[in-house]
């Protein structure tokens, strides 16, 4: 397979000339160069993330070639097999087409860079800080994992892999200290899958998504900050009222790093160089890549200046040798995950069956915003199933999206909308493979650890239907606008946890929970008054709460 794919891509290098020249014709040697090729990347993917995703590309394949047979709106005019190869092999619409070129531009370099930047001491870093943040508070080491799990995902590509290689910290130490197995396992996987949906590289599929909307990254990247903050605050208010309802342990204070070791120079420079030149090649105006190679110099240039005399050269090589072979393996997945992908997407262009999709959803939710939003979170859900988030995000985007333009929505909120869809399907039983990962850690069984990962999850569920009520959630409309969206995430991300761990504010239980529902109500509400409203009612029965058990207490406590 290796030798029928150096093959295949070797011929197209020798006759790139020609066939972009040209508009050449399927022979017999292309349809098995063709084949070739695609049985190499099939069987890539295979290995790398399990049978849904090669079964996917194949059955659109199966369709461009036999839907011609079919009756009804899914049937097309037919192709045949000379007319794909040349689509998929010899034109730049197929495997060599935009998802290919992305992977293997824009997200190379990130890949390298987020691989050097914890290789070289980041990834210690991150861990160091999350457990000085949140290690002494209620609830301490479920918190330690929401940080560095958002930290580390914020850089990597895979919930998946963030799991694995967090989880295998944090959810040991959970357990240690008290936790039950399930929640542990839970915390992690939600944890980590919100490092998919927020800024800057978002699983790698915030490049994607700039490319098909053919907008600037950094659009795409400011639209997806407050969805991202309302995510992981809602995941550590959870945390934290869980914590006090069940009394979790905080971790104790000789585990915790120093904090003078934490803020050492050698720690901090590195990142802060990495982080400077990303942002300044932004600034100025240069190409994602650009801004990506700068930060990846900073980081190198800072960690052999800090480390100087701290660290044997050898081992700074080492290192250095570390991010690059971690990068490396990382890119093959993306690269043939992508290129798989492309094939799919070049197969439903091909057909129309994206678009025959999208027209049977409108007509099913009768034009109904609602409804056609409910039926895409629906299918979003069912179809990123198994699969990584950026191969998830492009097949709902070329599937699903045209679904809710269709009916007015804004294609950035669109496609912010399938793509979270599509990301948290990995904590959404019953195929929640972040889930999976983190209850083999935490040897517990993995259907008690996906309820609480959807309990613990729930905001994100209905996050991604604000970016439909309140365009000031991905940054549109206005300061005014932004604020009222704003106000509107904060108390659904304090209604709704509120609600289902039974919090107490007025200490009446049926109360409580009427006053939660009806600041979701009047959150939800499209009008201005909503939001605030909703605010002005959580913080008057908080502190109305508040003053009543505080005369009780001295009720109690008096002689």
């Amino acid at each position: 397979m290796a030798g029928a794919a150096l093959v295949a891509c070797g011929y197209i290098v020798w006759n790139y000339q020609t066939i972009m020249g040209s508009l050449p014709w399927a022979t017999t040697t292309h349809i098995v160069l063709t084949a070739g090729l695609l049985v190499a990347v099939l069987d890539l993917g295979r290995r790398a993330v399990g049978l849904i995703f090669p079964i996917l590309v194949t059955l659109g394949l199966a369709y461009a070639l036999l839907g011609g047979n079919l009756p009804g709106a899914l049937g097309h005019r037919g192709f045949d097999i000379e007319f794909v190869t040349e689509t998929v092999f010899l034109g730049d619409l197929g495997i060599w087409g935009m998802l290919t070129g992305v992977a293997a531009t824009v997200i190379a370099a990130f890949v390298l860079f987020g691989a050097l930047l914890l290789h070289s001491g980041g990834g210690q870093a991150f861990m160091d800080l999350a457990m000085r943040l949140g290690g002494r508070q209620p609830g301490g080491a479920a918190k330690i994992a929401t940080i560095s799990s958002g930290l580390f995902g914020m850089i990597s590509g895979s919930a998946v892999a963030n799991v694995a290689t967090t989880g295998n910290f944090t959810i040991p130490m959970m357990v240690r200290l008290g936790y039950p197995r399930p929640f542990a396992a839970a915390v992690e996987a939600v944890a980590s899958t919100g490092g998919q949906i927020a800024p800057p590289i978002m699983g790698a599929a915030a490049f994607v998504m700039a490319e098909i909307l053919g907008l600037p990254y950094l659009t795409v990247m400011m639209a997806a900050i407050i969805p991202a903050v309302l995510f992981y605050l809602a995941v550590f208010v959870t945390v934290h009222l869980v914590a006090l309802r069940r009394g979790l342990a905080i971790v104790p204070e000789e585990e915790l790093p120093a904090l003078r070791l934490i803020l050492a120079p050698r720690r901090v420079l590195p990142i802060v160089a990495a982080l400077g030149g990303l942002g300044i090649g932004i600034w100025l105006g240069r190409s994602v890549a650009t801004s990506a190679f700068y930060g990846i110099m900073g980081l190198l240039v800072a960690f052999v200046v800090t480390q100087a005399g701290q660290m044997p050269a050898l081992d700074m090589a080492g290192k250095i040798l570390a991010g690059l072979i971690d990068a490396g393996k990382g890119l093959v997945i993306i690269g043939v995950l992508l290129a798989g992908a492309q094939v799919l997407v070049s197969m439903i262009n091909l057909t129309g069956i994206g678009v025959t999709l999208s027209s049977l959803i409108v007509t099913l939710a009768g034009d109904s915003l609602a409804l056609v939003a409910l039926v895409v979170a629906f299918v979003c859900l069912i179809m990123g199933m198994g699969l990584p988030t950026t191969a998830a995000y492009v097949l709902v985007a070329a599937v699903l999206a045209p679904a809710m333009t269709a009916v007015g929505v804004d294609p950035l909120a669109a496609h912010l909308f399938v793509f979270y869809f599509a990301t948290i399907s990995v904590n959404t039983p019953p195929v929640c493979v972040a889930v999976f990962v983190g209850a083999g850690i935490a040897q517990t069984p993995w259907t008690q650890a996906a309820i609480e990962a959807v309990r613990l999850g729930a905001v994100t569920y209905v996050v991604p239907f604000m970016l439909l009520l309140y365009p000031g959630m991905i940054m549109q409309g206005g300061a005014l606008a932004i604020t009222e969206a704003a106000i509107s995430g904060l108390v659904l991300v304090l209604a709704i946890p509120g609600l289902l761990s039974g919090s107490r504010m007025l200490g009446h239980r049926a109360a409580d929970a009427g006053i939660f529902i009806i600041a979701i109500a009047l959150a939800i509400w499209p009008h201005p008054a909503g939001p605030a409203a909703a605010l002005t009612l959580l913080v008057a029965a908080w502190a109305f709460g508040r003053r009543q058990r505080a005369i009780a207490s001295d009720a109690r406590t008096r002689p």
